[in-house]
């Protein structure tokens, strides 16, 4: 039930997002949530679990994260151009540092890794992902809380404990499947 009223929550943003979300990447045939969601399910079949709006904070640009479960209850991210609609990134979502994809390429421990996540962003890290990129390499993404409307998710490389990327959540729908 929780997962049909997600996807229904989902699929009416999609419906509406070339009027509603016309600031975010939702106008023209080429970009928006609209073919984002339909760029992700060309590519991964499952259910969509939880979609976050983000702006990189390097880069200025804006996507969207789109976490789907397939069948087989494996969790994926697709990450979407939100001006063009293109998937450029897919990751795999791990429960633990245990997990035998995680572990293999882990050689800094998720406490060092949260500590150079908060050195960078000082705030409260209300969620943690452990995420295997396409290449195999694992990462930690660390959602830190700074105050209302600043969350900033931030991955660390597992093997070398480096910062890879840095986002600010603008929204999101849904929930962690092990929130």
């Amino acid at each position: 039930m929780k997962q049909t009223i997600t996807f229904m929550t989902i699929f009416v943003i999609a419906l509406f997002s070339s009027s509603v979300l016309a600031g975010h990447g939702g106008h023209g045939h080429h970009g928006g949530l609209h073919q984002c969601l339909k760029s992700a399910s060309a590519i991964k079949e499952g259910y969509y679990a939880k979609l976050e709006y983000l702006t990189f904070t390097d880069r200025g640009t804006t996507t969207y994260e789109i976490e789907i479960h397939d069948k087989n209850g494996v969790e994926w991210e697709l990450m979407c151009d939100s001006s063009t609609g293109t998937i450029y990134e897919i990751e795999r979502e791990v429960e633990s540092t245990s997990d035998p994809l995680f572990k293999k390429n882990m050689k800094v421990d998720e406490d060092t890794a949260r500590k150079t996540a908060l050195a960078l962003y000082p705030g409260k890290v209300v969620h943690t992902e452990y995420e295997i990129e396409a290449n195999g390499a694992s990462s930690y993404e660390f959602d830190i809380f700074e105050r209302p409307g600043v969350t900033y998710k931030v991955e660390v490389d597992a093997a070398t404990g480096e910062i890879v990327e840095v986002s600010i959540e603008k929204w999101d729908i849904g929930r962690e499947s092990h929130e």
